[in-house]
């Protein structure tokens, strides 16, 4: 085929570390990781179980009296020193995120400097954790709030973006004094394997971090478990319902940043060519698999045409190929299985009256084995179509046309998600008006992901999840609120 296939004596082999202990197999199932460029394995894994789970979170029970007394300029001085490692592992890293799940080598490079940066922002909280007090009444009295970690917070990361996400949830989970039992996504593993091993070799001690490979049966033990205090979950609504139900069982805490179908407005006033341009990163950055990509593009509707020759003719500009190429923008999908699912929801947003003018069926030739779909975009599509209104989480951008402010507000808003939305205007009082009018977690203003920085909280709203990562709320996520009322009347 002439593409690059990974580097296997690259990919981290730290299936489980749990405690003081770095294992190699688990005592789960035998998993064979696909390389989706080529469809290839990379290799034979042997998972973690719940009974490996049962360990790890032993292990962050015993280690976490010491680390929650820990001084905050201790943990600081751990996150930076983990920081550091990331950032000088940033290069060396990107292989393996390339080979987990065809990441391409333009955004892969870059992970290990956003897990740096994260580190850096809640290392900086981690010496500044203060309570406050509170005036009260009906007699001399000291009241005063603190805050409190969970004890052992389980995460569960998605494949899609895996050290991505681990790093904006173990950042301020770490920062508050909380220790961790991580599963590492089975379809793409390695990343997270390869973080926890810096996290190790930073000096935490044994015990606080601990990574356990592992498919549902382990996600389902980590949820259920009775010394878990917290779960916090990236992925799909349907896995998110399975685990509130469990949840349920022991009341526990669940923190979701769930999925998306996040609109785009484009008002007539904005800058077309810049407004094209973020528009179509939507359907182009994570290989079309990010859950707050700007999907949805409605565009004001005397614009509509000169904007749809615009992004017909960019989106062709677009190379698909090998991910370990850096000049490629798009890379494959995560499996086979995505691969006909997407193409599936195109063919029946075709069916239901949209057209295509960009991209369309899988790609052949040298990629016929991976899994590559180009950047699809289908115009004119009805507001109430399976397609503008479900996640398709590929590389598929659907356009519809909008008359007034208030149709585009009414658009926008009509869908069960609620994670991000983007609007594109150079009226200063529009961009306002129609942001305070955004039923999503996060909304931008002639962005296209600038706003994704550790400082800035992000969640989602409606079926897109509750909870924050991120600013000081992220840190919140990750302490419990303790009341201490003291008499002072003699």
């Amino acid at each position: 085929m002439g593409f690059q296939l990974p580097n296997t004596d690259l990919l981290p082999r730290s299936t489980l570390i749990i405690g003081d202990s770095v294992e190699e197999a688990g005592s789960g199932d035998l998993h064979a990781h696909i390389y989706p460029g080529t469809g290839t394995v990379t290799r034979e894994i042997r998972m973690g179980s719940p009974a490996d789970v049962d360990r790890a979170v032993e292990a962050a029970q015993a280690a976490f009296p010491a680390w929650r007394a820990m001084t905050g300029d201790k943990r600081r001085n751990l996150m930076f020193k983990l920081a550091d490692l990331l950032e000088a592992e940033s290069q060396n890293m990107a292989p393996i995120l390339i080979a987990e799940n065809g990441a391409t080598a333009m955004g892969a490079g870059y992970m290990g400097y956003d897990g740096a940066n994260k580190f850096r922002y809640y290392g900086g909280w981690a010496d500044k954790l203060e309570g406050r007090t509170v005036p009260t009444w009906g007699g001399p009295a000291l009241d005063y709030v603190s805050y409190e970690p969970y004890g052992v917070v389980g995460v569960i990361v998605p494949w899609n973006g895996p050290i991505f996400a681990a790093t904006m949830v173990l950042a301020p989970a770490l920062a508050a004094g909380n220790c961790i039992v991580i599963k590492s996504p089975d379809l793409a593993p390695y990343s997270v394997m390869r973080l926890v091993e810096l996290i190790r070799q930073a000096g935490f001690p044994p015990g606080v971090v601990n990574l356990v490979t592992g498919g549902a049966d382990v996600g389902e033990a980590m949820v259920a478990h009775p010394g878990i205090g917290k779960i916090e979950f990236i992925g799909s609504g349907a896995t998110a319902k399975k685990i509130l139900a469990n949840a349920a069982q022991s009341l526990k805490p669940v923190g979701l940043e769930l999925g998306g179908k996040s609109a785009v407005i484009v008002f007539a006033d904005a800058n077309l060519e810049d407004a094209v341009k973020r528009g179509m990163s939507g359907g182009v950055s994570a290989n079309g698999q990010g859950c707050v990509n700007g999907t949805r593009l409605l565009v004001e509707r005397s614009i509509y045409e000169p904007y749809l020759q615009m992004l017909a003719a960019m989106a062709g500009h677009v190379t698909v190929g090998d991910p370990f190429v850096s000049t490629n923008m798009l890379g494959p999908v995560i499996s086979e299985a995505a691969l006909a699912r997407i193409s599936g929801m195109v063919d029946h947003g075709v069916a239901e009256g949209g057209r295509v003018i960009a991209g369309g069926g899988r790609l052949g030739g040298d990629h016929a084995n991976g899994y590559f779909l180009p950047l699809t975009v289908l115009v004119d599509v009805a507001p109430n179509s399976e397609i503008a209104r479900n996640e398709v989480f590929g590389p598929v951008l659907v356009v519809t046309p909008f008359d007034s402010e208030e149709e585009a507000v009414a658009l926008a808003n009509d869908s069960d998600y609620g994670l991000g939305a983007y609007i594109h205007t150079t009226n200063l009082a529009r961009a306002h008006r129609v942001a305070g009018q955004m039923m999503a977690g996060q909304v931008q203003v002639n962005g296209s992901g600038e706003a994704m920085t550790p400082c800035v909280p992000f969640g989602g709203m409606k079926h897109s999840g509750h909870g924050r990562l991120g600013g000081i709320e992220g840190l919140r996520e990750f302490q419990q609120v303790r009341n201490v009322w003291v008499n002072l009347q003699g």
